[in-house]
């Protein structure tokens, strides 16, 4: 029996990335670079240019020309793939509600980092919370690991017949895009056979059954056509973990749309996106040495917002502590509102405080994440926190 996984080895998370792009092997990826995505495209027409992918790699002069182009593409029929980060993610946000209006599910990685100003390339998630309403699937690694994990599973969800929506795939910038770390791919024919033909529903160059895309929409059918992406984001919350239980079956990796950690039997949760994921699961293991019963959850899937299993969390807890890594200014930060609002799906809510932290790669450690726990549990929390800033 040949083995479905590979050998264990030392790999970057943007080179991780780029190496499923290798094994899917898409039609066409048009990037322009932009730090701490570059490695990612850089790696990836690497292996375009050595013959290991055929896949129709493009130059273009920019983030908002590499975004247009995928859209035609995939349009057109053509399996895309694209990568970006922080600015360049914001000069190809008048293309984000364009592309999933139209329907073509692109994969695009994105290597969070801070949204300028000021200037700033460290990480937080500014740039993919500024995307989240664009109706773009959003899915989030921990680790390097995870990022090659996500980047084989995307194109499953977001192509399939009842989604047909665009995936943002997001790693941390710096933390996971350029740290090494031991990882277990799939054999390539596995990821081939797992990912499978890419079957367009309507794809613009059928001429057996033509379509127009993303003309001129009135107020008569603007509506209908909007909600015709939340059905399809309903969709995916379905597909979604069935994928994941079909991906765990040949890596023998299982991922949920929420990860929980130590949640059964604690008082207190918290909730983080992304490599904070890792950071505060050792501040949970260090407080309950210390008697303190706290666990800690991560949204795996951003878009479409997992409220069933958020609200199912919250069920019984004296405090529930949300972590966001960027902030609305002037309001909470941004995932705060939305757990709130799964809350109200039961009859009794939990405390509520938000945390912001790390902003523009400000050092959370672990000691931090504690002091969050232990500030919430005696009471000394406000309704919303900066962590590492003086009042």
């Amino acid at each position: 029996m040949t083995s479905k996984v590979g050998k264990d080895i030392a790999i970057n998370g943007d080179s991780a990335v780029a190496l499923a792009w290798k094994q899917i092997d898409p039609d066409v990826c048009a990037a322009y670079p932009i730090t701490p995505q570059t490695i990612i495209v850089e790696r990836f027409s690497e292996y375009v240019a050595n013959g290991e992918a055929t896949t129709e790699f493009v130059d273009v002069e920019s983030e908002h020309s590499a975004l247009t182009l995928c859209t035609t593409a995939c349009s057109a029929g053509a399996r895309t793939f694209t990568a970006t980060a922080s600015q360049g993610l914001a000069y190809m946000w008048e293309m984000l509600p364009i592309t999933a209006a139209m329907r073509v599910p692109i994969i695009m990685a994105v290597a969070n980092r801070t949204v300028s100003g000021p200037i700033n390339i460290n990480n937080d998630h500014g740039d993919v919370m500024s995307a989240r309403d664009t109706g773009w699937l959003s899915i989030f690694a921990e680790n390097v690991q995870e990022a090659y994990d996500m980047s084989v599973i995307a194109p499953k969800i977001a192509e399939h017949p009842e989604v047909q929506l665009p995936c943002l795939v997001n790693l941390d910038g710096f933390i996971l895009t350029h740290a090494i770390e031991r990882m277990t791919p799939l054999e390539s024919q596995e990821v081939k056979k797992f990912v499978g033909p890419f079957k367009p529903q309507y794809p613009l160059l059928d001429t057996d059954h033509p379509v127009t895309h993303n003309l001129m929409d009135g107020p008569l059918y603007y509506f209908p056509h909007k909600y015709q992406t939340v059905l399809a984001m309903k969709k995916a919350h379905d597909v979604a973990e069935d994928v994941f239980a079909e991906y765990a079956k040949i890596s023998g990796r299982q991922y949920h749309q929420l990860e929980k950690y130590m949640c059964d039997d604690a008082e207190i949760v918290a909730i983080v996106l992304g490599s904070s994921f890792g950071t505060m699961k050792e501040a949970v293991d260090r407080l309950r040495d210390e008697g303190m019963s706290v666990g800690v959850a991560m949204p795996r899937v951003f878009r479409p917002w997992p409220a069933k299993e958020i609200a199912a969390l919250m069920k019984g807890k004296k405090a529930v502590i949300v972590m966001d890594r960027h902030l609305s200014i002037g309001a909470y930060g941004p995932m705060f509102p939305e757990v709130c609002a799964a809350g109200t799906c039961n009859k009794e809510m939990p405390a509520m405080y938000n945390f912001i932290y790390g902003l523009g790669g400000a050092d959370t450690m672990v000691s931090d994440f504690m002091s969050v726990f232990k500030i919430v549990s005696e009471g000394k929390a406000d309704k919303v926190n900066f962590v590492g800033v003086k009042a």
